[in-house]
């Protein structure tokens, strides 16, 4: 990192302007957003991001400027120092500082060791290499900034005014460094799990998270758990990136390059209203509005296809099938609104008091599953997740054997 994009970062987080500052420091707007980039990247910290269009600064950024304020007032002082006093001047030059952190801290070990040979041997680097860093310093600054003696090294009066400056920008940097450590640190040791959201608390999928958490502290894991839920698609996306390490879904598609595990196994079901008297799938599409998970989710495209299917001549048929990612909008829409859905049997059974569960006219089997990274604290979880998961939905899983709509009510209830 160096000093001109510290300055231009500085800017883009007071501003919340990308082009504003490109414009006021007579720079392209590529050369503004790498800046920022870096920034983030060196902080392992997201800064900014992009809503609409524009550019938004996020609540992180607020304290990551105050922790720019030493270093920028510093810049200030160096130019002065290097006779550029008028304003706009000094800013169109601090952009464009190209003195790298890491030079000024080579440049402070020589100054502490009073000698380039010491200082070379501490940083194991080449001794030539260090001097020539060295030169190229003071010919950017105009100012010599050692005497060389037989005895080594000896800051002039112009060195000891850039040590002042240096050091100070140093120790701002490390200190926001510091803090980003701490963070990368926190995130190594967390496990992210992420999951499809889950119908309610008396889901099976909220349930088994919960005692996933419970039974996962018990044993004394040196990972802290960090639980998330989200869509599906997401949840892939996340997964992808980084985000998370393990993600509990009701497909794999497009995860193949990623470990993964069947979790468990049900059917596909019919939720209708409780006061509904259709007492077929089809009819229940045919007389009612359909709500139903995404057709990106391995439930949606099922469910999709069986809607389609079943009902091919269905008036305003692309007006009256709603897809939601939210499976408790779902439910509520069925509950209250006269919408049919249709969902897994495993998680259909807990709302069984809240909506009616008919069966298909065919058995239609759907699997859940648990896809996770490389990490083995991520394996171990999924190991978890699927002991608990078959504890909590064991008496569940049995039913999958297509009981009657009434007898799975009557059990339910």
């Amino acid at each position: 990192m160096h000093l001109g994009a510290l300055f231009i970062a500085s800017h883009v987080l007071t501003s919340g302007s990308v082009r504003e500052t490109a414009r006021r420091f007579q720079l392209s707007p590529s050369t503004v957003s790498t800046a920022i980039h870096n920034l983030e990247i060196e902080l392992a910290m997201k800064l900014t991001e992009r809503a609409s269009g524009e550019l938004a600064t996020l609540i992180a950024s607020g304290r990551v400027l105050e922790g720019l304020e030493p270093i920028t007032a510093a810049i200030a002082e160096l130019g002065r120092w290097a006779g550029h006093d008028g304003a706009e001047i000094d800013e169109a030059w601090a952009s464009r500082i190209p003195v790298k952190i890491v030079t000024m801290e080579r440049f402070l070990e020589v100054a502490d060791q009073g000698s380039i040979n010491r200082a070379a041997r501490r940083l194991r680097l080449g001794q030539p290499q260090l001097s020539l860093q060295l030169a190229n310093l003071e010919k950017f600054l105009g100012h010599r900034l050692f005497e060389r003696q037989a005895q080594g090294s000896v800051l002039t009066e112009e060195g000891r005014r850039a040590y002042q400056i240096f050091m100070a920008i140093s120790q701002a940097w490390n200190d926001l460094k510091s803090s980003a450590d701490e963070r990368y640190r926190r995130t190594a040791r967390s496990l992210r799990i992420g999951s499809i959201i889950p119908t309610g608390s008396e889901s099976w999928v909220a349930r088994c998270l919960g005692a996933l958490v419970s039974e996962w502290n018990v044993r004394r894991n040196n990972n802290a758990i960090s639980l998330v839920s989200m869509t599906a698609d997401d949840l892939r996306e996340a997964l992808k990136s980084g985000r998370i390490d393990v993600a509990i879904l009701d497909s794999v598609f497009g995860l193949e390059s990623f470990r993964h595990r069947e979790l468990l196994q049900t059917d596909m079901v019919v939720i209708a209203p409780p006061d509904s008297t259709e007492t077929s799938a089809a009819d229940l599409v045919a007389g009612h509005p359909i709500c139903m998970p995404s057709p990106r989710t391995g439930l949606g495209h099922a469910a999709m296809a069986f809607s389609y299917e079943r009902a091919p001549n269905r008036r305003l048929r692309g007006q009256d099938i709603t897809a939601a990612d939210s499976l408790p909008v779902i439910v509520d829409l069925v509950a209250n609104h006269g919408y049919v859905s249709f969902l897994g049997r495993v998680s259909a059974m807990p709302i069984a008091d809240k909506v009616r569960i008919v069966d298909l006219d065919e058995h239609l089997p759907m699997s859940y599953h648990v896809a996770f990274n490389h990490r083995k604290a991520a394996a171990d979880a999924c190991t978890v997740i699927i002991e608990v998961a078959a504890r909590i939905t064991s008496e569940t899983v049995t039913r999958t054997k297509r009981p009657t709509d009434a007898g799975a009510r009557e059990t339910a209830a």
